[in-house]
């Protein structure tokens, strides 16, 4: 299965500008060099399926989306009772067709595991979404075995994050139907650049994984415009 390298978004900071074609709209051209995005802007407002239409369009076949999950579902409903929301933003999103390959949850600092509903939000998901789930918890309770468990048995991939706020945070857990990293930026979150060493660490880390899964790394240290040289580094070193 293939790296899977990009960023949060899609901008073209000028400073890394020249890596990609003079040509076409900013995903037109960061699609060119990248193959893979993941989309933020879904976790503030909806968009209409015909601006999800018109993305995949301006992407290659073996493009892919990452879709994060709106706020509404994971912060303000807190996963419960989210069946309408969830099945609303599906009907959006899902007009990227094949290429929505993951379902991204994020999930607030606040948010402790529970058992029933945590199983009962992840039954919705893959009833109305067909891909990977992919799940970043921010309470140490959803580090736990218990937790663990229902992550893999729900099929739900959980999200390796850097900085990691707990021990064990900072590798891919739950179900391995997908490894996703999301780096978001360190010491100075979503502003920090990653060196050279610690990009190489993390290159030998990805090659230890199974063949077999897809391995998702996107960077969100986008404040800055890091992200994207941080993303070029990394797919040179692999």
């Amino acid at each position: 299965m293939a790296n899977y390298i990009g960023t949060a978004g899609w901008s073209l900071p000028s400073a890394h500008a020249g890596a990609f074609p003079a040509e076409g709209s900013q995903l037109e051209r960061y699609a060119a060099v990248l193959n893979c995005v993941e989309i933020n802007s879904s976790f503030y407002r909806p968009h209409r399926p015909q601006t999800y239409e018109r993305w995949a369009a301006s992407t290659p076949a073996g493009f892919r989306f990452a879709v994060k999950c709106p706020k509404q579902i994971s912060h303000e409903a807190r996963l419960a009772g989210a069946d309408e929301a969830l099945a609303r933003f599906v009907g959006e999103a899902g007009a990227l067709s094949k290429k929505w390959a993951v379902l991204l949850v994020q999930l607030p600092p606040s948010l402790r595991f529970d058992a029933g509903v945590a199983g009962r939000f992840f039954d919705s998901v893959h009833a109305a979404f067909g891909g990977a789930v992919v799940c970043e918890p921010r309470h140490a309770s959803w580090f736990t075995p218990e937790a663990e468990q229902l992550m893999l048995a729900s099929e739900v991939a959980r999200a390796a994050a850097d900085p990691a706020k707990f021990p064990g945070a900072e590798m891919p857990g739950g179900h391995p139907s997908v490894f996703y990293f999301r780096w978001h930026g360190s010491p100075r979150m979503y502003w920090s650049p990653y060196d050279e060493a610690w990009l190489q660490e993390r290159a030998n880390v990805l090659k230890t994984l199974s063949k077999g899964v897809a391995r998702w790394c996107v960077f969100d240290n986008t404040a800055s415009g890091a992200a994207l040289g941080n993303a070029l580094q990394l797919r040179e070193l692999l």
